[in-house]
């Protein structure tokens, strides 16, 4: 099938851009990398009356830190996540979800900001900006605003992001000493979305978790955290038990659907051996172990 007939909107600004999503309100809808929307709009499941682009706009792509946190362009390509020095030696949990997000082709061109604007519980990056507490910002005509990544995700494919909003960038705070985290995702076939996965982000003092967060991927109609299984890491010596403890509380929280990937009951266990994993490899990592 072919899109509906648009009309095509390049900016080359930010505020111009606002500036469009404004006039042209709920008959916009917002390019960046596209596989999301364009195969929507294929088989007629999205029909936007114009289309506004982002990629001629300068200055949305790049990664770096500073004042205390890791900032992410929400331009910035998948494949430079997956490729980033930076990011393996210090923030090693949104590396793991860069190289398991579709397939080279899709990294090449899929942006960090589009993955999390979809509000998809099925990709890869809520998950992950769940797990690092990340600040999601937003320019609108009304000027910059930060949304903290739990108020980010309100519905199945709905942010909280207004209409005339764009996001502009992620933060994530920089990891404390002792911290650690990883992505263990389990899927039919590479490239594929997950069965389930498990963003882990902790830090420890000795034997000893002092904090952990923990975002599923696909396991809810919206993207969740699985708090019971944070608190039953928190302030506990992580041995076998407890860790099985915390995977069993995110298996029981997780509330999946039923489909050819799985039943409810199979994808409940997979997120119990995946958090366990995702959490045994964070351990090693706070601790300096390189994996």
């Amino acid at each position: 099938m072919i899109p509906g007939e648009f009309e095509y909107h390049a900016p080359s600004s930010l505020d111009e851009a606002v500036a469009l999503l404004e006039r042209l309100g709920d008959d916009a809808k917002v390019l960046a990398g596209g596989h999301s929307l364009v195969p929507a709009m294929r088989f007629r499941l999205a029909l936007p009356e114009h289309l506004v682009d982002l990629n001629r706009i300068d200055g949305l792509a790049y990664v770096r830190e500073e004042d205390g946190h890791l900032a992410i362009g929400a331009m910035t390509r998948e494949s430079e996540i997956e490729q980033s020095s930076l990011l393996a030696e210090r923030y090693p949990l949104l590396t793991d979800a860069g190289r398991v997000i579709a397939d080279p082709l899709v990294r090449n061109r899929g942006t960090v900001g589009g993955n999390l604007a979809h509000a998809d519980p099925a990709n890869d990056h809520p998950a992950v900006m769940l797990a690092y507490g990340a600040t999601l910002v937003a320019q609108g005509p009304g000027g910059r605003r930060e949304i903290p990544v739990d108020d980010f995700f309100v519905g199945l494919f709905e942010s909280a992001l207004q209409p005339s909003e764009i996001l502009t960038e992620v933060r994530i705070p920089a990891p404390a000493a002792g911290s650690g985290g990883a992505y263990e995702k389990f899927e039919r076939k590479v490239g594929d979305y997950a069965i389930s996965a498990a963003a882990v982000q902790l830090t420890m003092n000795g034997d000893t978790c002092t904090a952990a967060r923990i975002g599923l991927t696909n396991v809810s109609a919206v993207p969740m955290r699985a708090l019971g299984a944070e608190q039953a890491l928190v302030g506990k010596t992580l041995t076998d038990d407890v860790i099985e403890a915390a995977g069993q509380a995110a298996a029981q929280e997780c509330d999946p659907s039923a489909d050819l990937r799985g039943s409810e009951d199979y994808k409940r266990d997979v997120t119990r051996v995946l958090v366990k994993r995702a959490i045994q490899r964070a351990v090693q990592r706070a601790k300096g172990a390189a994996s």
